[in-house]
């Protein structure tokens, strides 16, 4: 116990000597994740982007005496981006002041939004500072309070070696003229990182250790099953599959149990593979993935595989063509994906759940002010009776030699319905079987909503229609039939709402298109498209990450095109990073507790269609 605390508190004692950073101004990403998204897009960055923690990357200048006792100062974060992400810094603690820190991140978040192919590291940066400052001239205070804090920082060249000195007077020349050219001579070390600069040479590739390696090209290849997240990604290499023969295993003899040592304890412990190897992962700072030719999908068979057809739902024919849009190639795909309709084999005729009755009926009430209702229509040239108030004109004109014959005299009662239709989609992913509480899953919260949806719109008379969707491949969209707009709503309807459950992935851009297809051949004026989601549009295949955000962002402009109203209802506490991208800061709304969507959905629908 003594030397365990004597050794925690020298650990202490020396990381916090050797820091040279400011713990008390550090800002994390986490609180300026946002505002650094809406500035990136608003400088012109690519709006399908997302702001993600940068990788660890190693540092091997030259480091302290006390650095090197406690072994920090080895490891940094630089800012860089990708086709699929914007890399900022986990946190920021370099300077004294929060204002300085904050300025850091808004300065890399400028910086990467200009693009240059050629040139060296230094090179690079220094077009990207001098285009960024002479774009935006705003920045430019920002930048020379950063640049003074930064040059203070810096080791002296007197106290470096001659050649690591000469190194550092090039990049102090370089930060304080981005036009003069400068170039690196080599030196026993390197300089130590320039943190107003991006990345000196980003990783070609990067695992997420959250998901699997997949291969586009194999159908059935199977996804992971839900994990735990890590908190920083991880720069990652390709290598071949080793042949699982040669090796060498070492062990030490005192690590075996003997007979003698061994006593019978109950020792209970809840262990956990996938909980050890994220912890695994989230140690290691490189990781090495290798792929072969197979599939892991016999591992996880029953997760992921298609039920066998006697017991999977009714497939309502050989499948619909529809195009994906391809963001890389910027064009549209013909017939790329496919939709299965199907219907629910299970699905019995019920009565509403006792449960949501009263919430039903004080639901009604409140849509009976949209109830159709008959009216009298006046100064008809057609009608059921007189209108005696034009009758008596009409012959008061005539008697004054004012003749007209085309004076509507009649009136008529006829029903003034409204003219709108309105299609629900639910997405009814593999996600949708998590839990939001001890009793309901997220599919149940769905449920409830679509009964007390339908309840409302059965006394406002409205035309609507009920689907859900969830994916396998491009090749198998799944597009569920509970409710159509010429079928009533009844016993046999909420039958297959009560079928419902969880499907497989959300390939959303696909079933947005055919969903718009059906909503499009509706004769009325005003036609909404309600999108009922718990995440963000993901696949099997290529579909993960921003190929499905700009593939769905194009359905819903295209849906918008053809006159429809999209409009998005998701319970995901992420939304707010994605969904203004794909349908525009008014035509989405996050409900943060799921079980507050059945009451909630009805009452936007009214606040949608008035």
């Amino acid at each position: 116990m003594l030397e365990e605390l004597v050794g925690s508190t020298w650990h202490r004692f020396i990381t916090k000597r050797s820091d040279n950073q400011y713990p008390e101004a550090i800002v994390y990403l986490d609180d300026v994740r946002h505002i650094t998204g809406i500035f990136f897009r608003a400088l012109g960055g690519e709006g399908g982007l997302r702001v993600e923690n940068a990788t660890d990357s190693d540092v091997h200048a030259k480091r302290t005496l006390l650095q090197r006792i406690a072994g920090t100062g080895d490891k940094t974060q630089y800012a860089w981006r990708d086709e699929e992400t914007l890399r900022l810094p986990q946190s920021i603690a370099l300077f004294p002041t929060k204002k300085l820190n904050i300025d850091l991140y808004i300065w890399l978040t400028a910086l990467s939004v200009v693009s240059v192919e050629e040139g060296d590291w230094i090179s690079r940066n220094q077009y990207r500072t001098a285009k960024t400052l002479a774009i935006w001239p705003g920045l430019k205070r920002r930048y020379h309070d950063l640049l003074a804090a930064h040059l203070e920082q810096r080791p002296k060249p007197t106290m470096l070696s001659a050649g690591e000195a000469k190194q550092e007077l090039a990049i102090c020349l370089a930060l304080n003229d981005s036009q003069q050219s400068v170039h690196l001579d080599y030196a026993k070390r390197p300089p130590q990182p320039v943190v107003l600069w991006l990345h000196p040479s980003p990783p070609a590739i990067e695992f997420n250790v959250s998901r699997p390696v997949q291969d586009p090209d194999l159908p059935e290849a199977a996804q992971d099953k839900p994990q735990q997240k890590q908190q920083k990604r991880k720069q990652g290499n390709r290598t071949d599959m080793p042949e699982g023969n040669d090796g060498l295993m070492s062990f030490r003899l005192e690590s075996l149990w003997s007979w003698g040592e061994y006593s019978k304890v109950d020792r209970t412990s809840i262990e956990d593979d996938d909980d050890d190897a994220m912890q695994t992962a989230e140690d290691m700072d490189n990781i090495t993935v290798a792929q072969d030719s197979q599939t892991t999908s016999s591992k996880i068979k029953l997760d992921l595989d298609l039920p066998a057809s006697q017991y999977d739902d009714i497939v309502l024919g050989e499948g619909i063509p529809v195009d994906e849009w391809d963001y890389k190639k910027q064009r549209l795909q013909k017939d790329h994906c496919r939709i299965i309709p199907m219907t629910a084999r299970d699905a019995e005729a019920v009565d509403l759940p006792d449960r949501l009755k009263a919430q039903a009926r004080k639901i009604r009430r409140q849509f009976e002010i949209l109830r159709p209702q008959r009216h009298w229509l006046s100064r008809q040239n057609e009608g059921s009776e007189i209108d005696l108030e034009n009758y008596i004109n009409f012959l008061t004109d005539r008697k004054h030699g004012h003749v007209n014959s085309d004076t509507p005299v009649y009136r008529d009662l006829r029903n003034q319905s409204r003219d709108l239709s309105c299609l629900v989609l639910a997405d009814l992913s593999l996600s949708t079987d998590a839990h939001v509480n001890n009793t309901s899953r997220v599919v149940d919260v769905i449920r409830d909503s679509l009964y007390l949806f339908s309840e409302a719109l059965s006394v406002t008379g409205d035309r609507f229609a009920l689907h859900g969707f969830s994916s396998r491949n491009r090749s198998h969209v799944r597009f569920y039939n509970i409710k159509g707009f010429d079928e009533p709503y009844n016993d046999n309807a909420r039958g297959h709402i009560n079928a419902i459950r969880p499907g497989y992935y959300t390939r959303m851009g696909a079933a947005i298109r055919h969903a718009s297809q059906l909503l499009e051949k509706e004769a009325t004026s005003q036609k909404l498209l309600l999108i009922i989601t718990d995440g963000k549009p993901n696949d099997l295949d290529k579909y993960e990450g921003r190929y499905g955000i700009e593939d769905t962002r194009q359905a819903i402009l295209e849906a918008e095109k053809k006159g429809l109203q999209p409009f998005c209802v998701t319970i995901d506490e992420k939304a707010e990073d994605y969904l203004p991208y794909l349908f525009g800061k008014n035509a989405y709304i996050l409900i943060r507790n799921a079980t507050e969507l059945p009451a909630k959905l009805p009452q936007l629908y009214l606040r949608l269609t008035r």
